[in-house]
C-alpha cells in the first residue's frame, strides 16, 4: 500500500453544538472537530449509519481533521441516544429528516464558526463535501444527486444541494425493488434509490464480503452507487472488508465483525487523499494513491 500522506497537525473536537430545530421536534445537535490551526479549511459534514450518533466514527473523522478538514457530524433521530422509536410519528419521514439535518447544518455554518472557540473565519463555504456510512450513505447521496424512486418507479424529490462539491460514501446500500429482502420491502420503502442524477464526484468505498441481510445480492450491491452513476466516480473495493470496513464506526465497538486496523489504515489514508484532491486545487494525492494487495481502485 502506497498513499501519500500530509504530517498530521493536531486536532481539538467540540460537542455539542445545538442548532435549533422546531419541526424536527428535536434540537440538532452536532460535533465539530477541525485542526487547532489554519484557515481556509475544507469543509466535510459526515452522516452516521443507523442507530449511532455524533461522537462515532473517530478512526476517519480525526484523520481527516488531522490533515486540514473541519468535520461535522449531526445526530440524527435515529439515533439510540435519543429513543425514537417506530411509535413515534417521524418515524417514517426519519430518512428525509436526515437529510434536513445536513442541510441545516449547511445554512448554519456562520452560527457554527461563531460558537465554537477558535473556528470564525477558518472554514471555506464554498469547498464542502458530504460523507456517510451504512444508512448515513444513503442521507449523504441525496445531497449529491440520488432520489428516491415513488412506487410507480418515478424519481422523487430532487434534494441535491449545488453547495456541495464531492461526496464519499462508505458501505452504501444499492438499489430496492427485487434486490431487496421481503423484510427490507416491507419496513424500509425508501431503500429504492436511483443513482442516474448523481452526477457530483464522488468516491464509493465498499467491502468485497458485506453481505446485507436487507438484500438477496451479495457484497456487489454496495458498488451500486458507483455502477449506476454518472462520472466522474472512484471506487474502493476492500479486501476482506464487511460492513464495518475494518473498523471505522469507532474504536472498539461493539457492532464491528471484521476488526483490522490494516482496513481502517487504508479507508482513512484513501478516503483522505480522495477528499484533498477534490477539495484543494493542485493536490495530486489522489492520483499517486495505490492501495496494494488490500483492496482495489477504478475511476471513470
Amino acid at each position: 500500500m502506497r498513499i501519500p500522506e500530509q504530517q498530521p497537525t493536531p486536532v481539538v473536537s467540540v460537542r455539542p453544538v445545538v442548532l435549533p430545530a422546531p419541526a424536527r421536534g428535536t434540537d440538532l445537535q452536532v460535533r465539530v472537530t477541525a485542526p487547532l490551526s489554519g484557515s481556509g479549511l475544507p469543509i466535510v459534514v459526515f452522516a452516521h449509519g443507523f442507530g449511532a450518533n455524533m461522537d462515532m466514527y473517530a478512526p476517519l473523522v480525526e484523520r481527516w481533521a488531522a490533515h486540514g478538514f473541519a468535520v461535522l457530524q449531526p445526530t440524527h433521530l435515529d439515533s439510540r441516544t435519543l429513543a425514537v422509536g417506530p411509535d413515534d410519528p417521524r418515524y417514517p419521514e426519519i430518512w428525509r429528516i436526515r437529510v434536513a439535518d445536513l442541510v441545516q447544518v449547511l445554512d448554519s455554518l456562520d452560527t457554527i464558526e461563531a460558537v465554537v472557540p477558535g473556528l470564525a473565519g477558518r472554514l471555506d463555504h464554498d469547498r464542502i463535501a458530504v460523507a456517510g456510512h451504512s444508512w448515513g450513505g444513503q442521507t449523504a447521496s441525496m445531497l449529491l444527486g440520488a432520489r428516491v424512486l415513488d412506487a410507480d418507479g418515478t424519481p422523487g424529490e430532487d434534494m441535491s444541494d449545488p453547495r456541495v462539491k464531492a461526496g464519499v460514501l462508505l458501505a452504501t446500500t444499492g438499489t430496492g425493488g427485487a434486490d431487496l429482502t421481503p423484510f427490507a420491502a416491507d419496513h424500509f420503502p425508501f431503500m429504492s434509490p436511483t443513482f442516474a442524477q448523481m452526477t457530483t464526484p464522488t468516491l464509493v468505498v465498499a467491502g468485497d464480503q458485506d453481505k446485507s441481510h436487507l438484500s438477496v445480492r451479495g457484497p456487489d450491491w454496495f458498488t451500486d452507487p458507483y455502477f449506476l452513476s454518472p462520472g466522474p466516480k472512484s471506487l474502493l473495493v476492500v479486501s476482506g472488508g464487511e460492513h464495518s470496513l475494518g473498523g471505522i464506526p469507532g474504536y472498539d465497538v461493539t457492532e464491528t465483525t471484521d476488526e483490522s486496523p490494516e482496513r481502517v489504515t487504508l479507508v482513512q489514508r484513501v478516503t483522505t487523499a480522495y477528499l484533498r484532491s477534490a477539495l484543494i486545487p493542485g493536490d495530486l494525492s489522489w492520483s499517486q494513491v495505490e492501495p496494494g494487495t488490500m483492496g482495489r481502485i477504478e475511476s471513470r
